[in-house]
């Protein structure tokens, strides 16, 4: 890459600059991380600021385009971001979480350089340190399709992301210090749209605007700490066209349920009479229900939006029914000029089936989340750091759960330490996430999508296997699970790197509940994986350590 001229380089927005080399083109951003106050829910409150905007700023990039961020932490905390659903073939390095990086130090800066290969869709940043995601810090990454490569529905009028998020009024060091003190996040007091809540006394700013007649592409995502959030528009149905990196089956929705971590991207036409109307997102499966909203204005707009409000659903079997009418859209073209569903991955034999079973426990008074039993704490050491200089052995054990756990371990003991999955690369490999507790889960996997195969009630079997979607499962980075219930997905373990599988539900991501999968290519070559960037911070016992001798082709 170095050395090679620049063609083009002009400035595209704020803290943005665009080049194009002879390969595919650059995008640059500087980003300065600062807290400010700003009163979300009426009262002045300490959130997290990038480049002075909350939510953060947009990144707007097109498949293959190389991202360069160079992110400046004026906090007094040490601080990561990750890019979430963003698959860093071959480069775990740039992924952003304490398994493999070191956090960037307050007064420091650390330059992300990471290329958004053969993907397309609608994603999130969001920090992975401590509780930071509870003040800010999070916003909307979109990478649309090159030119040359159809999308399955004509180019909307305008594109607009929008971020909801269930919301705390206290600041992300006290929630911490509440989490480190044994006790749980009580519920959230209200719910932002694009980090605002409309008051709805005809004073409010429309978050977006529509002409009449004309279509408009909209990406909702829930960057919260906690909720399933209900989406809706006054008035408006939204037809469903992508979700999480894939071209869906269009059906039409008057709401969709985005769980924590989730991102939909919708088509909604501006059919109604010319006038305001809410965006309105509520949370789900709580007595009592938290609802956030904001405005969208026809350009010709003559009165208010009506204050009665669009009623959500109720209950999850509904939630779960809207999860079996997502459907992969088999005819489209994916990032690359194939159609989306020429791998057949209901045909490959599974090699390993993974049951992750959650848990909580405030034994001796400390709250801790885990996975089979295994509460994940991250060492001084980044986990991928250790394996990469030969010390994994002073830092961590493989492979410390079992792939079938007995039905008791949610209720066992848990034990508190590095969760690491050795896992074979290549491998065709079933994860089942089974919940036996009354509360919703959402997983995130990094690194890779995955075929969302089947979500059911009850506790699985192998027999569940004639359940699974074989056919059409929609290839995406999250799932929730029902209380009481299960989720199946497969995929292939083909990116070589060290990856993160976490709740969603960061207040349990930050308790334990989470592991790493340890993706090793026994090649040691750069054909599978790339060597550690010359600007990676270095921390823990392989700080002063010399450099191992890079890999080759």
């Amino acid at each position: 890459m170095a050395g090679v001229m620049f063609l083009v380089l002009l400035c595209i927005s704020a803290g943005a600059m665009l080049g194009v080399r002879g390969e595919d083109p650059y995008l640059f951003f500087t980003w300065n991380v600062t807290y400010g106050t700003l009163s979300p829910l009426g009262v002045p409150q300490q959130v997290i600021l990038i480049n002075n905007q909350f939510p953060g700023p947009n990144i707007n990039s097109t498949s293959n385009n190389n991202i360069v961020i160079n992110v400046f932490n004026n906090l007094d905390e040490p601080f990561l971001l990750t890019w979430s659903g963003i698959q860093q073939r071959k480069n775990s390095w740039q992924d952003g979480v304490l398994g493999t990086n070191c956090p960037i130090l307050p007064g420091t800066n650390y330059t992300y350089h990471f290329q958004v290969k053969d993907q397309i869709g609608s994603y999130i940043y969001y920090p992975t340190t401590g509780m930071h995601r509870a003040s800010g810090g999070f916003g909307g990454l979109r990478i649309n399709s090159r030119l040359l490569i159809p999308v399955p529905y004509a180019d909307p009028e305008d594109d607009y992301t929008v971020i909801l998020n269930d919301w705390y009024s206290k600041s992300h060091t006290a929630l911490q210090k509440l989490l480190d003190s044994g006790r749980t996040l009580a519920r959230p007091d209200g719910v932002l749209v694009n980090g605002k809540n409309a008051k709805g006394d005809g004073k409010d700013e429309p978050l977006f605007t529509m002409k009449p007649g004309k279509t408009y592409k909209y990406r909702i995502c829930n960057a919260g700490l906690k909720n399933t959030l209900n989406f809706r528009i006054q008035g408006h149905t939204m037809k469903l066209v992508e979700m999480e990196g894939s071209h869906v089956v269009q059906n039409v929705y008057e709401s969709l349920d985005v769980h924590v971590g989730q991102c939909f991207s919708v088509l909604v036409i501006a059919n109604q009479d010319p006038k305001d109307y809410y965006m309105v997102a509520s949370t789900r499966f709580n007595k009592q229900v938290l609802t956030g909203k904001g405005i969208i204005r026809y350009t010709n707009g003559k009165g208010p939006a009506s204050p009665e409000l669009p009623e959500a659903p109720v209950g999850w079997a509904w939630s779960l029914n809207q999860f079996r009418s997502f459907r992969w859209n088999l005819t489209a073209s994916a990032a690359r000029p194939n159609p989306q569903g020429s791998y057949h991955y209901g045909s490959i034999n599974i090699t390993r089936t993974i049951k992750l079973i959650n848990s909580a426990s405030q034994e001796g008074g400390k709250l801790r989340y885990a996975l089979n039993g295994v509460s994940h704490v991250n060492p001084e050491t980044p986990l991928k750091l250790a394996e990469y200089y030969g010390v994994a052995d002073k830092v961590f054990k493989y492979d410390t759960i079992l792939d079938s756990p007995q039905a008791n371990v949610a209720n066992a003991k848990i034990v508190t330490q590095p969760n690491v999955l050795n896992l074979t690369f290549r491998n065709f490999v079933e994860i089942i996430f089974e919940n036996h507790e009354k509360s919703m889960q959402s997983y995130h996997l990094d690194g890779y999508s995955f075929f969302a195969v089947a979500v059911e009630p009850g506790t699985w079997t192998p027999e569940k296997r004639k359940h699974y979607n074989l056919l059409d499962a929609v290839s995406r980075t999250t799932v929730q699970v029902y209380p009481k219930s299960w989720a199946a997905i497969l995929l292939t373990f083909d990116n070589a790197g060290l990856w993160n599988i976490r709740s969603e539900m960061w207040e349990r991501a930050y308790l334990g509940q989470q592991l790493y999968a340890s993706v090793l290519s026994p090649a040691r070559s750069l054909r599978d994986e790339y060597n550690l960037p010359d600007n990676s911070l270095l921390c823990g016992i392989v700080k002063d350590m010399p450099k191992p001798a890079p890999y080759s082709i």
